[in-house]
């Protein structure tokens, strides 16, 4: 793994060697994040408001586009990839991910890792970040463990008018339903506030291409952590980000480029 963006570069950057984890924690620490001034019920120094939330993707993509392989991401993946996807798990306090990804992958809860066991206490963080599953209709297992056995309590987006008997299901198996939208729909521009309003201001989507859309749409997206796989995989599988075009294209700056065995893991800031 070397550093090939930003400059100016060091030995130890451009050295092909394993980076450890405090290193890759610190390659991809969040901001500082600000303080919303003179809002009431502030958290902040002097009367400031909560801190806002900083919203980051995490997506891994093929050469040629796709979003997966056969309807999952894993094939696209590596040993590195898989090490950068758990250090931003250790760095957030909340991963939000849509239903669809979680019938898919099969998601389980979040697990505390020594690693970052120290610097979560510092920033005041909980032992493993909470999962946040976005959904309108509920249709999710609730006897799953990440519904049942969590380390941090399972969180669940919906709309106001979600299933009353799919909410009362979700609160029976031990998760916090979150309203997040009028209706039966989410409404992606509310999710960081309404997960910051719970002190999770380190947020982290894995997707999928659905619930990346809609962010992408409603101008949340802070940062995009793309991994460039050096693969090939054709066929109709679907790209990072699905959904309605956007009126005016969002445009993103270059913060950083690591590259190991030909994967390049950049980051993307919003302007």
């Amino acid at each position: 793994m070397r550093r090939l963006f930003p400059h100016p570069l060091t030995p130890s950057d451009i050295e092909d060697r394993t980076w450890d984890l405090a290193e890759l924690a610190e390659a991809y620490a969040y901001p500082e994040a600000p303080v919303t001034p003179g809002a009431p019920g502030g958290q902040g120094v002097g009367g400031g408001g909560p801190r806002k939330a900083w919203l980051r993707a995490n997506m891994v993509s093929s050469l040629d586009g796709a979003a997966h392989h056969d309807g999952r991401s894993q094939p696209l993946s590596s040993k590195a990839d898989m090490r950068i996807f758990g250090t931003l798990r250790g760095l957030a306090d909340a991963v939000v991910v849509g239903a669809e990804t979680v019938r898919k992958e099969g998601y389980r809860p979040a697990r505390a890792r020594e690693a970052f066991a120290a610097r979560r206490a510092a920033l005041g963080q909980g032992p493993a970040p909470a999962i946040a599953v976005v959904s309108a209709g509920l249709d999710l297992d609730f006897s799953l463990p990440l519904f049942t056995a969590p380390l941090v309590p399972t969180l669940v987006l919906t709309g106001a008018d979600a299933p009353a008997d799919r909410v009362r299901a979700a609160r029976e198996a031990g998760a916090e339903v979150v309203v997040a939208g009028e209706g039966r729909r989410v409404d992606a521009a509310r999710v960081p506030g309404v997960l910051a309003e719970r002190g999770l201001t380190r947020l982290l989507t894995e997707g999928g291409p659905r619930l990346l859309g809609q962010f992408v749409a409603a101008g949340a997206l802070d940062e995009l952590c793309l991994s460039l796989a050096p693969v090939t995989v054709s066929g109709t599988a679907d790209r990072i980000v699905s959904g309605p075009p956007v009126a005016v294209p969002e445009r993103f700056t270059l913060a950083s480029v690591i590259e190991e065995s030909g994967f390049l893991f950049t980051r993307y800031h919003q302007i």
